[in-house]
């Protein structure tokens, strides 16, 4: 053997032993997050962010920690089971900040209406009803927790029903609205994408109105109703911002997908279980940074926050500037 070459051999051997000792080279695992998912089609920037590897490129490893209301979401948030939420209920949060400040912030909102559908009335496809205000003598269902609820009775109210005399509605599990409409049991409910296209598929509901939060509770059918939003812990924020960072940063590039590249729906039948055939045409919301937001837009949000409060789901007044995370 060459004695040169050898004694290069050696020392370069040397050197990355050296260095490695000195912490020079390094090797380190990615940062953890768990992410809180609620089944919904406004999950998708989760797991686009996912199957393209966005979260990997900022150096984070993600579990997913599927939750079936936003309650226990944001008592996750709040017990430190899960980091981020993907899809979380805004008026959820608020109501947890007003009883803990600190306790989330918003990265990103989802808006929402008639061209962006998320919430909406479904009724059987026999129905006669043409508007929400056509649901007097129905006995309907809501989607889980108090701010769909209330969100749901604040509707039916503004339509001049009466609850109790005109209607009555029962709190009801996202997997349980498919049965309810298709066993006969209620004759219509407040539900979410991507179940509602599902139950329109099969023909056993069909679409009454969309966009009634903006309708009837802003006032505004064009105006985006920020009902749910990816929220990021405050323990998070305040322990581990810069991972806190790099998470929004990856979240950005999934929502720009979402909202724009019709290819990224295709994951909606892979995660979210929704028929193949339906995710060219599943509505969704549009997906806005926090930190991307008009003023017009924050004053929108500061809208349905306030009703919120008027509905008792927000227990006191919360600033929308105070529920974003713009960094």
């Amino acid at each position: 053997m060459n004695k040169t070459n050898s004694f290069k051999r050696l020392v370069t051997a040397g050197l990355i032993l050296a260095a490695t000792a000195c912490g020079t080279i390094t090797a380190h695992a990615a940062d953890k997050v768990k992410v809180g998912v609620f089944s919904a089609s406004s999950a998708l920037p989760y797991y686009v962010g996912l199957k393209r590897g966005y979260f990997d490129e900022v150096d984070i490893e993600v579990e997913t920690v599927v939750i079936g209301t936003h309650p226990l979401i944001v008592q996750a948030l709040v017990t430190g089971d899960i980091d981020v939420a993907s899809n979380v209920v805004t008026l959820e949060g608020a109501n947890i900040v007003a009883r803990r400040p600190g306790t989330l912030k918003f990265i990103a909102l989802n808006g929402q209406n008639a061209e962006y559908i998320m919430e909406q009335f479904v009724v059987a496809p026999n129905s006669t009803a043409k508007t929400v205000a056509d649901l007097k003598g129905a006995k309907l269902f809501s989607a889980p927790g108090p701010a769909n609820l209330g969100a749901a009775k604040a509707v039916l109210a503004a339509a001049g029903l009466k609850e109790g005399t005109d209607f009555t509605i029962q709190e009801q599990g996202m997997g349980n609205h498919m049965g309810a409409m298709k066993g006969g049991t209620f004759d219509g409910g407040f539900t979410l994408e991507a179940l509602a296209s599902s139950m329109i598929d099969q023909g056993i509901a069909k679409r009454l109105e969309a966009g009634v939060i903006s309708k009837y509770l802003l006032k505004d059918e064009a105006a985006e109703a920020y009902a749910a939003g990816a929220a990021v812990s405050g323990k998070m924020l305040e322990e581990r911002p810069d991972v806190a960072a790099r998470f929004a940063k990856a979240w950005e590039k999934a929502t720009a997908d979402a909202n724009n590249d019709p290819t990224a729906r295709a994951y909606m039948a892979e995660d979210m279980r929704v028929n193949p055939k339906l995710v060219d045409t599943v509505p969704l919301a549009h997906f806005v940074m926090s930190k991307d937001l008009s003023e017009k837009q924050i004053e929108d949000f500061q809208k349905f926050i306030q009703i919120g409060v008027d509905l008792g789901v927000v227990a006191k007044p919360v600033k929308a500037e105070d529920l974003l995370e713009k960094e």
